[in-house]
Parts: structure tokens; sequence; C-alpha cells
């Protein structure tokens, strides 16, 4: 595996400096597989990974340590106390997006919020702060828009810049109440058991279980079962599925494969009208209008 080194001062075609202490590190379509490497990747640092495309690999100190960043799954990493400089191993036909937000920046646009962040609040203020998840639906299709860039030379910086808040944005996009939070903190007992619940209605997506139906099938109490799951996964099971159905139908959608009827009964929708609805409710668009427009930036 070759490397690439990055550089602020000197920019690839891949690492993008949007703001002062903000960059955009976006790899995709590799022809042999590479590990990026940024020595000035400091504690100062807050770090974003987000895996949509195969399984790369998050090295620290000299590869003594590794994540595994997989497919659809986000990293956040920040360590206050100690640089995590980037290596970052991505295999040939990978895709990976990195977002690097400098502390000062990041406290300047959450400052009014920061009790509802984990790691900005004043218990957990220099302490480090971990956070593997899946991507979240919302969070996919910006990143989507990001890889599909089709600005004007003079008007890619802006564009980016925008996204890249954005991406922030969503990823946080957390209720008062319920703010995110690392699940690795919970039993794996428990953390198992809320993961066995997100299967069971992804496999039975055209038909899933009710709560008490998922309560008795995984052995877990039906309050534990909503309070777990929306730690874990930033909603309700219902939420989660029918957003789970929204990007699952697009990518269908994107395939070219399948009509819009087709794609409705796929993902459990007994009419092409309440698939619509559902679509348009999610997206601010039809499905066929979504598919005209994919069509034209292709």
């Amino acid at each position: 595996m070759k490397e690439q080194l990055l550089n602020i001062a000197e920019s690839s075609s891949v690492l993008s400096k949007l703001d002062d202490g903000l960059m955009l590190l976006n790899v995709n379509h590799l022809e042999s597989g590479t590990n990026f490497k940024w020595a000035g990747l400091t504690s100062d640092y807050i770090q974003f990974h987000f895996g949509l495309k195969g399984e790369s690999k998050v090295h620290f100190h000299n590869k003594s340590y590794t994540i595994d960043l997989k497919h659809e799954q986000s990293l956040l990493l920040y360590n206050p106390n100690q640089d995590l400089p980037l290596d970052l191993a991505i295999p040939n036909g990978a895709s990976v997006i990195s977002l690097f937000v400098k502390i000062e920046l990041f406290h300047s646009f959450f400052s009014e919020v920061a009790d509802h962040i984990p790691f900005l609040n004043e218990e957990h203020s220099n302490k480090k702060y971990y956070d593997q998840s899946s991507i979240s639906p919302e969070t996919i299709l910006v990143l989507n828009q990001i890889n599909k860039l089709k600005f004007q030379d003079h008007l890619q910086q802006l564009y980016l810049k925008g996204k890249a808040y954005e991406l922030i944005s969503v990823y946080f996009n957390q209720s008062a109440e319920d703010p995110k939070s690392c699940p690795f903190l919970m039993d794996d007992v428990y953390l198992g058991k809320v993961k066995q619940v997100k299967d069971i209605v992804v496999e039975r997506i055209t038909s899933p279980p009710t709560l008490n139906e998922l309560s008795e099938e995984v052995g877990l109490n039906l309050k534990k079962l909503k309070q777990g799951f929306k730690q874990v996964y930033g909603s309700s099971v219902f939420n989660f599925l029918f957003d789970y159905k929204m990007e699952y139908s697009r990518k269908l959608l994107d395939s070219g494969k399948y009509n819009i009827n087709e794609v409705g009964e796929k993902v459990g929708y007994s009419t092409a009208s309440h698939f619509i609805a559902s679509f348009k409710k999610k997206y601010g668009i039809t499905p066929k209008k979504y598919v005209i427009s994919q069509n034209r930036i292709r």
C-alpha cells in the first residue's frame, strides 16, 4: 500500500482547506490502496471520519493500535491531551470522507449548546472522546452530495464549505433531552441486544415486529429497549426504520434497476401513493423527480 503525505500548506487534490481550522479529506475511486498521513493533525483538532464504501483502517502510534472504519460507519475522535496524527489506510475501491475541525472553531458555532455536546461540557472538557456509530440517512445524503460535486471551479470551495458545516450539523442533530452519546459506555450485553433490535427490523423491513414483539424476542424490557435504541441510533425504532427505508429506496432508485412501484414494494409499502408520499416527506421531492435530478448530474 503506497503512502500519500498531506500538508495544509500544499493541500492535495483530496485535501481541501475550507476555513481557518476546517479541513476536508475526500477519497474516492482509488486505483490502488493508499495510506494517507498528516503529521500536523494535532490535539487541537476534532476528527470526523465517514466510511461510505469498503472497509478502511485508522491507525495510531505507528500502527500499534487500529480502529476499523466500516461501510456506512462514522468515527469521531478527540483527545485534548495527545496528538493523533492521521494515518488512514484506504483500500482500492473504498470511499471515505474525513473532516478535521479545530476545537476553537467548533466552540464558536456550538457555544450556546456546548452542554449538549459530551466532549464540550465542563465535565468532559479535558477528557478524550470516542464515538463509533452508524451513519444516519441524513448524513449519508450530505456525504453523497459532497461526492457528486458538479460545481464550477470558482464555486467549489464555497459549496464544500457549506456542506462541511451542514455535515457537522446533521451529525449532532439530537434533541436537548437526548444528546449524542457514546454507545460504548453501555453494558456490552445491553448494547448487543439493542443492535439485535436494529438487525431484526432491517432484516424484516417489509413486515417488522411490534415493539412488544421485539422486546420479547431480544429479552429486553420495553423501557430499556426504547431508551437504549435512542441512545445508540439517535431516534426511536420506527423513526430509524422509516429513515432506513427511505435511504434504501433512494439507493434502489439510484441503481436504475427498479421502477417506483417495485421500490415501494421492496421497502414495505403496499401502494405506490403511500411510498411516494413518504419519500416526499423525507426528501422534499417525489421519487420520479429525484430520479430525473440524479440523471441530470450523471
